[in-house]
Formats: structure tokens, sequence, C-alpha cells
């Protein structure tokens, strides 16, 4: 079993200017409010009041002045749920969660304990909803308006997923897919597949796969999916089910709405149909969190966070002038592995007036944020650097 890794907890205070700056890019007519003391949902009442934009009971955006650190405290990370999360009651007793596991040449069911005694792993990873930066684009687009906050860099622990499949035999012959069911409760009368959070992500991603109890060392709280989840390092939120109940290796991907026609990313306009391409893996991408809307002048420090998906990050450049010349910054702090986000610094002398500062990431293979992000109808996966910049005046 690898040690627990715990980090202080760190981010940077941006104060009312900030705030302010978050609000500018609200806009109205979204239905988001600042979170303030008291305001939270009782099931995440422990979280810092004041930390979130609330989209609705079921969506808290993080917000970007939050975000400073290697690592998200849990009580800073944001919140997407399909379906309500489980209660205490409905969940039971940690330990006492039972995971199927199907598709495997011993099939059977897994408590926690039970899985506790097996190979135990950590993984850093970034949680990303597949939305994040939905609200930069120009289109209207129904769900929450997310901007850079419906992210965060966690470290998960668990049972490597391979682990498992290995300690039952194997995985059947012909299967292509790893389909993780989520144990939300259903409402009476409604078709299951219509609503339930059911994902089907290709085999190969197994072998990086967790089932995972803890959340930055901490039992995996319930808003986040304990007492378990799948977690799919790379892979987009909604791969990453919450509550897990069912672990199935299949021939073919799951029948649920969710799987077969939302998380497609398809033309404005066109419905969602399982010949789209699907929201797996995710995209190298970054974004300033300092300065976010004023600063001195002189030597000003610009800091930020990238990410490279499923690839480890080669460089991170930042530009003062609106993406007219670049200078390349430099990662700060440990880096956490392939799956987890770098923090990226850079001085920069700024004269007064007002600056549109960016960040640009690239990959080892090559992969760099591109200036501009074609629209899709749902919004998905915005990585553009030109819009995820932000204007700082200096005076």
């Amino acid at each position: 079993m690898k040690e627990n890794l715990r980090i202080p907890r760190r981010h940077f205070l941006v104060g009312a200017a900030g705030t302010a700056y978050a609000g500018a890019l609200l806009g109205t007519g979204t239905g988001a409010a600042f979170a303030q003391d008291g305001d939270l949902p009782d099931y995440v009442a422990w979280k810092e009041p004041g930390a979130f934009i609330q989209h609705s009971a079921n969506t808290l955006e993080t917000m970007r002045g939050e975000i400073g650190s290697v690592v998200t405290p849990n009580d800073l990370l944001f919140v997407r749920n399909n379906l309500p999360s489980l209660t205490e009651e409905e969940a039971g007793e940690a330990d006492a969660w039972e995971v199927s596991v199907e598709g495997v040449a011993e099939p059977r069911a897994l408590t926690v304990a039970e899985l506790k005694a097996m190979d135990i792993e950590q993984v850093a990873s970034v949680l990303q909803c597949s939305g994040n930066g939905r609200g930069f684009f120009e289109h209207e687009t129904s769900g929450s308006q997310w901007l850079t906050g419906a992210a965060g860099n966690v470290i998960w622990t668990g049972v490597p997923v391979a682990s498992v499949v290995e300690a039952l035999g194997g995985a059947v012959d012909g299967a292509q897919w790893m389909t993780g069911t989520g144990g939300e409760n259903i409402p009476d009368g409604i078709d299951p597949l219509t609503v339930m959070v059911e994902r089907s992500v290709p085999i190969a991603s197994h072998q990086q796969a967790i089932l995972a109890w803890e959340l930055n060392g901490e039992p995996l709280p319930l808003a986040h999916g304990g007492p378990l989840r799948l977690v799919v390092p790379g892979y987009y939120g909604v791969n990453n089910i919450k509550h897990i109940k069912r672990l199935a290796f299949t021939e073919e991907e799951s029948q649920a709405n969710i799987q077969q026609s939302g998380y497609r990313v398809r033309e404005v306009g066109e419905s969602g149909a399982p010949d789209q391409p699907s929201m797996f893996d995710m995209s190298v991408k970054s974004w300033v969190t300092h300065p976010l809307m004023d600063a001195s002048t002189g030597r000003v420090l610009i800091s930020g966070v990238a990410l490279g998906g499923t690839e480890t990050l080669e460089r991170i450049e930042v530009s003062t002038d609106g993406g007219a010349s670049w200078s390349e910054a430099r990662f700060t702090g440990p880096d956490l592995g392939p799956f987890a986000w770098r923090s990226f610094v850079i001085a920069a002398d700024l004269s007064p007036g007002t600056h549109r500062i960016a960040s640009r990431a690239t990959t080892v293979s090559g992969a760099t944020q591109p200036e501009e992000f074609s629209a899709n109808h749902r919004g998905y996966g915005h990585n553009g650097w030109s819009d995820h910049g932000v204007d700082v005046t200096v005076s």
C-alpha cells in the first residue's frame, strides 16, 4: 500500500475584484448565484462557504480564484450530480457497500471491506465535468454555464480495477467495454434507461482505473460518489461512476440514454446519437488563476493550472497581449503524474493599462490548446485558450 499523500491546503485570495470578475463573466439569466455562508445545500454544507457559484442544488462551481493549489481540497471541489446524491441512510455502512463484478470468469459481489484487503493504490487525477467551459460559448446551451470551476485535481485511494479483474479470473472473451452502473435511486414509474447513470468506456481504460473509497486521504464523501466510486483517470467526470453498484465487462456499450445519446459531441441543433463521438478522454487545457482583474504596475506573478488529459505535459506558455507573443512559464510544485494537473508561474513586467492574459499548454505528443474551439450542441470540451484568458487592469 502506498503512503497517503497529504498536501496542506493553499489557495489564492483575489478579494472583491476577483468576485466582481466572476460575476461579470456569468452575465444575466443563468440562474446562478454566489453561494454565501449558510446558502449551500445540506448535503454539501461542510464545504467552504463563499467559494462556489451555485448553478443548482446539484451543481456547485468552484470560483476561479479559489483554485491555486496542486491538490484541490475536498471542501473546495466542485459538485456535479446527474441524480441526487445518496443519503447516509441510503448508503449504509461504508465497508458493507457492495459492487457486483460481472463479465469475468468468476463473477461475484464484493464489499468495500473485501476490496480493501486487495491491492491498494493511489492515483492523482483531474476530475472535470464535460461541460467545463460551457459558459464561454456564444450559442445557448442547456446545462450549467460552467466557466473554469467544474474541475479539480485530487488524489484517489482504492483498488486497481485490473487487480480485481485478475483476482476474478480475467475478463470474458469478446469484452470491448468496461461498464459502470451507479447506485442512485430511480423514482418509481420511470424507465431506468432514461435517467440511470451507467457509462461504458473502452476496455483498455480498465488498466488505469481504480475503485476508490478515499478522496484526498479522507473517506469518500457521498456528494462525490461515496462509499465507492469508479475512477477512470484522464476521462471526463461522467465516466467516473458515483456510488458504483455494478462493474461489468461487456461486448456492447450501455443502452442507457446517458451513453446512447447523452454526452455526445454533435453540431448545434442536432440530436444525440450513438454514432457521434462520446465524452471520454480529456483534452489538453490550462487557465490562469491569478491575477484575475487588477494588479499593481511593475513585476507581476502570473499563475495557473494546466492538464494534459491522458498525456504528460511538455510545456506551458503565457501571453500578456492576447496571444500576439508568448513566453514559456515554469511548472511549480510536485509532478503527480500524467493524469494530474500542474501548477505554473511566470513573472511579467506589466505597464499601466489592460492586459489580456492567456495560457497555452502542450503535451509530449505535441497536442496544443487551440486559440478557438468550435461550438457543439451541448457545449462540451471547450479548451480554447482565447476564451479562457482574463483581462487584467494594471494601475
